[in-house]
């Protein structure tokens, strides 16, 4: 029994919430668990990926806003260690339409694994933190989010700071945040010693497109410096690169009024299309030398290829060849619909401590609390019990068993042990040792009183049995007594819990009908609270009903050792001492005989 509930209170001890991660910093007073989740039930990513911006998207399907500073200044991303401080960027944060569009600098993201981060926020007095440019790596040349209003050029993120020039379309609503809708002009893109390219040298494009007319030759993106040209476009809405005479065109088009991902890698004598991250086209020739401005969505030079006639969206340059696992990444995860990046709960950092636990405890309401008071005093009291009582019941069996093994060595010597006190003193426990001495003491009772007790009649010997059955049945009492809380805590304490939880969901849906705020995220939390309360009820009941049963148990097994050693006792008594045995025989086999009884 001791074993039973020592587990209990391990298990007990493992659910509560000072177990959780160690909080990163205690000026922040809330958490949120993100997970990168490249297994099959995710992504479905096998290859690593490496150093990662991972696209962040919050809502209010999945964060509150509450508590956060409302530029979100005070957000800080944490690797599972809670100790390496992850840099970021935000794209877009508004708090009041409830969406937010962060990028976070991942250090390596393992194909085929969950990988966990915490965003901490709620620091009112946090400064807002100067690693955007830093959550790209070194190699990515030009980065544009399209996040600016419509007339400002695009502005580059990284910090080689190659910021479009002109207003070459309005700002519109795109896969990710806002895009830019072009409008038939180019795009330009300033030549700079970072966007330079020597004959051969690597080279990614990225973007997000949406085609609105799929006719004709269309431009995405030119470059052009005497004879040499780099062009990706499209024609009837089929993407194709070509690198001066020599065209590549995808086996794959763009789905007109689609936003889909298109990307150009080029690496040694070999550049490849991706649509989708899928390859779709190459071409066996390397990049050549180029130092002249870029344009996306028009050509740099009028020309016989028309502009681009839809919008783009995270256009980016890069100065290596990214990887196609890579690609494929960004393509199904920087998507409204992805699963690479999973949200947990919001956690409060509490007197309870933290983590899931932590964050419902703070939602129980006051009447809950009272509830759960109630049961846990009950839970106390009756594992004090069920301690107590197991303890007893098993002191008193060891000493038992003990003077079981005594009786058998006296034979007709009834009275042997009766004044033996260091045997009285290890048998002190023993119920049987109780019995038997009140049945000694009946018979020294008539003897001193001039009674001949060398021939018992039938009627001294049943007053006999009726003294030990007395004493018998204070023993079933002492066993008995106190179990009847365990039965309160079996058929009362789910009661009261769900006591609780009615309370607790009654106060959930009128605060919600008095808000007007009827939402998942409003309720969720209050009923989970409330549902505290039941279960506290049955964790009350089940070890109660466990304990009640085991101590039952013993307690009969005890009071049968009783039953039978009175009338062991008893017809031993009327053997040697009863009517019709001769005096002399009887005197001889009853007479007290002092003997050692070895302890």
């Amino acid at each position: 029994m001791q074993r039973l509930l020592l587990s209990l209170l391990i298990c007990l001890g493992l659910v509560l919430p000072a177990t959780a991660n160690a909080w990163w910093q205690d000026d922040w007073h809330y958490r949120k668990q993100i997970s990168v989740d490249t297994t099959p039930q995710g992504a479905a990513i096998a290859q690593a990926l490496g150093r990662t911006a991972l696209l962040v998207r919050l809502h209010t399907g999945n964060f509150t806003f509450d508590g956060v500073k409302d530029d979100g200044s005070d957000l800080r991303f944490v690797s599972a260690d809670d100790k390496t401080v992850l840099n970021h960027q935000i794209e877009s944060f508004d708090p009041l339409m409830g969406m937010a569009l962060i990028w976070v600098d991942v250090p390596n993201v393992e194909g085929g694994q969950r990988q966990d981060l915490w965003m901490y926020y709620g620091n009112q007095k946090a400064p807002a933190t100067g690693s955007g440019q830093l959550t790209f790596d070194p190699d990515y040349t030009a980065l544009y989010h399209f996040d600016g209003a419509t007339g400002v050029p695009p502005r580059d993120t990284t910090a080689y700071g190659n910021n479009a020039q002109g207003a070459a379309g309005v700002s519109i609503d795109g896969v990710i945040g806002r895009a830019l809708q072009f409008n038939g002009q180019p795009l330009l893109l300033p030549a700079s010693p970072s966007l330079q390219h020597s004959a051969g040298a690597a080279f990614t494009f990225s973007t997000w497109l949406r085609q609105d007319q799929a006719s004709g030759e269309q431009i995405i993106l030119a470059r052009r410096e005497a004879a040499t040209s780099l062009l990706v476009g499209v024609n009837q809405g089929v993407p194709f690169v070509a690198i001066n005479d020599q065209r590549a065109v995808s086996t794959q088009p763009l789905n007109p009024g689609q936003w889909q991902h298109l990307a150009l890698t080029a690496s040694g004598d070999r550049v490849v299309l991706y649509v989708n991250g899928r390859e779709t086209a190459s071409l066996a020739v390397a990049m050549p030398a180029l130092n002249s401005p870029m344009a996306l969505g028009a050509d740099v030079s009028a020309g016989t290829f028309a502009p681009f006639s839809g919008a783009m969206d995270e256009a980016r340059l890069s100065k290596v060849a990214r990887p196609a696992p890579l690609l494929l990444a960004d393509a199904n995860a920087q998507g409204a619909e992805s699963k690479l990046v999973a949200y947990g709960v919001d956690e409060e950092q509490s007197g309870f401590g933290f983590g899931s636990l932590g964050f419902l405890l703070n939602a129980v309401p006051l009447d809950a609390w009272v509830i759960i008071g109630v049961l846990v005093l009950m839970m106390f009291q009756s594992w004090i019990i069920m301690i107590r009582k197991n303890r007893m019941v098993s002191r008193l069996s060891a000493a038992n068993e003990a003077f079981r093994e005594q009786f058998a060595r006296i034979g007709t010597r009834l009275e042997m042990f009766a004044d033996d006190q260091d045997l009285a003193q290890r048998l002190q426990h023993s119920s049987l040792w109780r019995l038997y001495l009140v049945a000694v003491k009946e018979i020294r009772t008539r003897r001193e009183q001039g009674a001949d007790t060398s021939s018992v009649s039938a009627a001294t010997i049943e007053a006999i049995r009726c003294s030990m059955d007395g004493v018998r049945t204070r023993e079933n009492q002492a066993l008995s007594s106190k179990l009847s809380t365990l039965s309160n805590a079996i058929a009362g304490g789910p009661y009261i819990g769900l006591l609780g939880t009615v309370l607790g969901i009654m106060v959930v849906f009128l605060g919600t009908a008095m808000a007007g705020d009827v939402n998942i995220n409003a309720i969720a939390p209050g009923m989970a609270a409330a549902l505290l309360a039941t279960a506290m009820g049955l964790f009350v009941a089940i070890p109660a009903l466990f304990g009640y049963n085991r101590l039952i148990t013993r307690n009969k097994e005890v009071s049968a050792d009783m039953r039978v050693f009175v009338d062991e006792f008893i017809t031993r008594l009327a053997e040697m001492h009863g009517e019709g045995q001769s005096g002399e025989a009887a005197h001889r086999r009853g007479h007290h005989v002092q003997s050692s009884v070895p302890a």
